[in-house]
């Protein structure tokens, strides 16, 4: 056992070995008896394959690149592909992320256009395709520009021909409900085809303040009629719709202050646990109703786990095994149910439970460990105490490297990561970029902050004008606790996050002395800016809850921008950011850096071309994980070794 620095250690994890290992399986579905999804590809631009899983266990990538099954609806995207079996082959409609056009697809042959392509704004984008071979269509959440700008859009439940007549046709495409709300998700088919459900919901709320569970009649020619409210409202969120096999009404809704499941109105399993979560992507599920009446469910508190729930009894049996966060995608087919896991030492991995014998078993994207798992991380779930006497949740990720331990009396740095969102959640799984800077000897503390998911309503309405206050206050209470307990050096504290997580960041750097720098990625760092016209429509009225309307407290918003705020700033930082990100777009980064210009503060702009909201190619991933480590070590004084200086202006 060698006695070394902390931040010096040697590791095999390097970057590249931590962008290849980035991302995870998504969107599974059956394709008669056989289970597919996506897959990321960092290596290959970071595009999102389409995988099949064959009887005999083979995995294949049927769609090469260039191709990428992804959309940009709502601009999170969602569900982007369907399959279904027909004359005794697999049939595949996909979107394509390049031209965002809906394809038809058999293995064998070549993607067919079935849409157009708009020359208005951002085009047609379609999302939630779900196959009607009786009518020969594919029934999709349609998202149509009407202009140039970000907000010029409307959204419609749509019927896209499978036999191509709407490829350069765009009156082809027949609209099934008239529009009367902002935003839909798909609809989804009663078993016996005579009614449809969607979530519907509109400016300023966000779908998890508040959706509309919307029921109609399937009328002959294949419109849907009538629609009509059938629950939810202003403050109850429905996260999911769907039917059982003898025809009923099921749907999660938090009304009783968690996301728990109902049917036909009436609780199944009343829990202080949530069974949904928040709508960020079109097509997410939590439950999946089996023909046998029982129903696959994601649920849990902050960790979530795969269980069969019994209605009847309102039992759960959950699938036992080394995964601790099930993601919200599911796919059943007679009593298989078939769902996406991780845990602390394995990275996500498609996982079978089988209802018969309770059996788990992983099928796909199957964990293989890149390097001697000794190095990954050691977690601790830990509760903090922040102001008020209020609980803040985290994950704490010590230092760990087999083969070498740190003098005596010296303590580590810690870096506080702060998730995306920020109504969202940080799960605890193995993931390669915190092992990349545990096994070197820098801490990292995930802090679920309030206003996080996962913890039931109340938590996450912590968060409601606060946004810059509890996020930065409970951030900094982990922080403080942990230098204070003696676990991390007090003189050695950074931050890092990216989108919501670097505004975060940013805030904290600019209206606290906590830490020594900070890594702010893709972040938004003037709320005016963004609350008029600089972002795209799902969220363009989101500060609404988060800070307040701005005509009416307009100093709300200069008072907790970072940007207004430059002047504070006196540490190192390093910004990062995707020329292409719509959703917090450069110019935020750009009036930022004017203002802490000639202010001699070291920092480092590193923009990426190509890259949007959140990065996927794995060369863009190397070098700002290098760049974050460079910085780190400058500031607190680390000798990593093999690592690029980061130059930092001043």
């Amino acid at each position: 056992m060698r006695t070394m620095a902390y931040g010096s250690w040697p590791s095999p994890i390097d970057a590249a070995l931590a962008a290849e290992h980035d991302g995870r399986p998504e969107w599974l579905g059956f394709v008669g008896d056989e289970i597919w999804w996506t897959e990321p590809r960092p290596l290959e631009g970071g595009r999102r394959t389409l995988v099949r899983l064959r009887a005999g266990g083979t995995e294949e990538s049927v769609l090469p690149a260039p191709w990428n099954v992804r959309n940009r609806v709502i601009e999170y995207g969602g569900l982007p592909w369907a399959g279904a079996v027909q004359g005794g082959r697999p049939l595949v409609v996909f979107t394509h992320f390049d031209d965002q056009r809906l394809y038809r697809f058999e293995p064998g042959g070549e993607p067919v256009p079935l849409t157009p392509v708009s020359p208005v704004g951002g085009g047609l984008r379609w999302a939630e395709p779900r196959l009607d071979l009786e009518r020969g269509e594919v029934w999709c959440v349609l998202e149509e520009f009407t202009g140039e700008g970000p907000t010029d859009l409307r959204r419609v439940l749509a019927a896209v021909p499978l036999d191509g007549s709407a490829a350069d046709d765009r009156s082809a495409v027949r609209e099934l409900a008239p529009e009367r709300h902002r935003f839909v998700t798909g609809p989804r088919v009663s078993p016996d085809g005579r009614r449809a459900v969607w979530l519907a919901w509109d400016h300023p709320r966000m779908p998890w303040d508040g959706t509309e569970l919307i029921l109609a009649d399937v009328a002959d020619d294949g419109t849907l009629r009538e629609p009509r409210t059938v629950a939810g409202g202003p403050e109850e969120s429905i996260a999911q719709a769907d039917w059982s096999a003898d025809g009923r009404l099921l749907y999660t809704s938090d009304r009783g202050g968690w996301w728990n499941l109902y049917r036909d109105g009436e609780p199944l399993c009343p829990r202080e646990e949530e069974f949904g979560g928040p709508l960020w992507k079109l097509g997410l599920n939590w439950f999946a109703p089996l023909d046998n009446g029982t129903i696959a469910v994601v649920h849990g508190r902050g960790g979530t786990a795969l269980g069969v729930l019994d209605p009847e009894t309102g039992e759960i049996c959950d699938a036992a095994g080394p995964w601790s966060e099930f993601t919200s995608t599911l796919a059943v087919h007679g009593e298989r149910v078939v769902g996406v896991g991780a845990g602390p030492r394995s990275a996500h991995e498609v996982v079978e439970l089988d209802i018969r014998t309770g059996r788990a078993r992983v099928i796909g994207a199957r964990h293989r460990d890149p390097v001697d798992p000794a190095y990954y991380p050691d977690p601790q779930i830990r509760t903090f105490t922040g102001p008020g006497g209020r609980e803040v949740h985290a994950h704490v990720h010590p230092p760990h490297n087999p083969g070498i331990t740190a003098p005596d009396g010296e303590l580590p740095p810690y870096v506080v990561w702060a998730h995306g969102g920020p109504t969202s959640r940080v799960p605890l799984v193995l993931d390669l970029e915190i092992a990349y800077f545990t096994s070197r000897g820098i801490g990292v503390a995930e802090v679920n902050y309030g206003g996080s998911t996962g913890y039931g309503r109340e938590y996450r309405n912590r968060l409601r004008e606060q946004w810059g206050v509890v996020d930065v206050e409970d951030c900094a209470a982990v922080a403080l606790a942990l230098a204070e307990e003696g676990t991390a050096d007090r003189a050695r504290l950074a931050i890092r996050g990216g989108s919501a997580g670097g505004w975060t960041s940013a805030a904290s750097l600019t209206s606290t002395d906590v830490y020594a720098c900070g890594t702010i990625m893709y972040p938004i760092l003037d709320l005016a800016g963004w609350a008029t016209g600089e972002t795209h429509d799902f969220e363009s009225q989101y500060l609404e809850s988060l800070v307040g309307p701005l005509a009416e407290v307009p100093e709300r918003y200069a008072e907790r921008s970072p940007s207004e705020h430059a002047d504070r700033l006196t540490v190192p930082f390093l910004l990062l950011q995707g020329l292409d990100d719509v959703i917090c777009p450069p110019a935020q980064c750009e009036r930022f850096l004017a203002r802490i210009e000639g202010r001699r503060v070291p920092h480092a702009y590193i923009a990426f071309e190509g890259e949007g909201h959140g990065f996927r190619r794995a060369d863009t991933m190397v070098r700002a994980l290098e760049a974050e480590l460079s910085l780190y070590a400058q500031v607190f004084g680390l000798t990593p070794p093999g690592v690029p200086t980061l130059e930092l202006a001043k």
